[in-house]
């Protein structure tokens, strides 16, 4: 690996996309030292779809990264999450742990994003908007990746850009993945989210609301759907409202999404505001690529971080968390790497990070998988919601358990038990 870079379009590593997972990534590397180029196709600010609900896993991750989260920087903070389904409407406060703070945030994506990707550049990364990334530089002798080849600004510029190692953090379609040979497994589960903005007067709730039970009620007959709704207050006169459904249904391939939503949203209080005279954006949907979809994630000089790996929580579709973990990984990997004497050496470290991710991640997605193969069954999902939103109890270790929030030393009865069942379960 080069300790100077050669040019402007050579570096140590080079990231390929600004979302959360490029951003984290190029952060940490250019912290400790490294020349990251961090590739974007588009300018910032950008749209994304996405709940924009924070848990305290990301924002744990936001704090260690020194970004600015008070409410004077336009962070609005959250106490827990509201269930309601079966009848039933339960306040669950975030846990109080060691390791997580007790509170969550909520933030536009267009802007989340920008924020992270200037928080690389202050570290150190250099940025380039408007670089759309096409076809991996591939050595001929080893088949490694050696950099890529891009369009650049406006005019769509050819420029080639190189380093001995590529960070694919370019979402669910990563390109420079499938051109690697990183294909979609077929044996992971998918999500769909859809999502839109109204103008509402419940733009401040203290906290982020799951409809656990989601029905479709346009046909003759009333049928639950595998998914769930969300009302997420933006505290900007607005709320994210939208639905996220699981693949493992017959209903996932035969509904329009989009009429699903709008028919949710019809059936709500009127004085919500969620009529179509009060929305602010089309709705938009996005796949979540869920429990490590895309593997291996290194090979050849390629490793991936966030979505392109399949990085998003099966049990609650949230992303945004640990896109930034598996960057800040996958950077610690890269600066461990860099340090060794031999590129043998070198390529040791660089394949330990498919191991970390599954000892970080491997047990608790495995327990996901089989979570979301129950609840693609409506009867199973009616029994639960009617069954186990009548005990609080159960329903807090539900909340540690979907969210992923417990303490890994010490820590509760709960805490132990989901821990446990992690560490049992197979490392896939």
């Amino acid at each position: 690996m080069t300790e100077q870079p050669l040019s402007e379009h050579s570096a140590d590593v080079i990231v390929v996309g600004a979302g959360p997972a490029g951003s984290t990534t190029a952060y940490y590397l250019a912290k400790a030292g490294l020349d990251v180029l961090l590739l974007e196709k588009t300018a910032f600010p950008r749209e994304k779809v996405c709940g924009d609900g924070l848990t305290p896993r990301a924002t744990k991750q936001l704090v260690s990264m020194g970004i600015d989260i008070s409410e004077e920087a336009g962070w609005l903070r959250n106490r827990g999450l509201r269930i309601i389904g079966g009848g039933v409407r339960l306040e669950l406060d975030w846990p109080e742990l060691a390791s997580y703070p007790d509170y969550g945030l909520v933030r536009k994506r267009d802007d989340f994003d920008e924020q992270l990707a200037r928080q690389a550049q202050k570290a150190g990364a250099r940025l380039y908007e408007r670089c759309n990334v096409g076809a991996p530089v591939i050595d001929d002798r080893t088949g490694r990746i050696t950099g890529v080849h891009a369009k650049l600004g406006e005019e769509k510029r050819e420029v080639t850009f190189h380093a001995p190692l590529v960070v694919a953090a370019d979402g669910n379609s990563t390109r420079i993945s499938l051109a690697m040979g990183l294909h979609r497994r077929e044996d992971r589960p998918m999500g769909v989210a859809v999502r839109t903005y109204f103008t509402s007067p419940r733009h401040d709730d203290d906290y982020l609301e799951s409809w656990l039970e989601l029905w479709d009620r346009r046909g003759p007959q009333d049928r639950l759907l595998p998914g769930y709704g969300w009302i997420f207050p933006m505290g900007d006169g607005t709320s994210n409202v939208g639905l996220g459904i699981l693949n493992s249904s017959k209903a996932f391939r035969e509904l329009d999404w989009r009429e699903v939503l709008k028919a949710w949203c019809a059936s709500m209080p009127e004085d919500w505001g969620y009529t179509p005279e009060n929305m602010t954006q089309p709705i938009r949907g996005a796949a979540l690529p869920m429990a490590f979809n895309r593997q291996p994630h290194y090979t050849k000089g390629l490793l991936l971080v966030g979505d392109a790996g399949g990085l998003v929580n099966p049990f609650n579709g949230e992303g945004i968390a640990y896109a930034m973990e598996s960057g800040q990984i996958a950077a610690d990997v890269i600066v461990q790497a860099h340090a060794r004497a031999t590129p043998a050496q070198r390529e040791l470290a660089l394949r330990n990070y498919p191991q970390v991710l599954k000892d970080t991640y491997g047990g608790y997605y495995t327990l996901g998988r089989a979570f979301v193969k129950l609840i693609g069954n409506p009867k199973v999902m009616k029994i639960a919601t009617q069954r186990g939103l009548t005990h609080p109890m159960l329903m807090k270790f539900t909340l540690k358990m979907l969210a992923n929030l417990t303490d890994p030393t010490g820590g509760d009865a709960m805490d132990r038990i989901i821990n446990g069942l992690s560490k049992v379960a197979p490392k896939a």
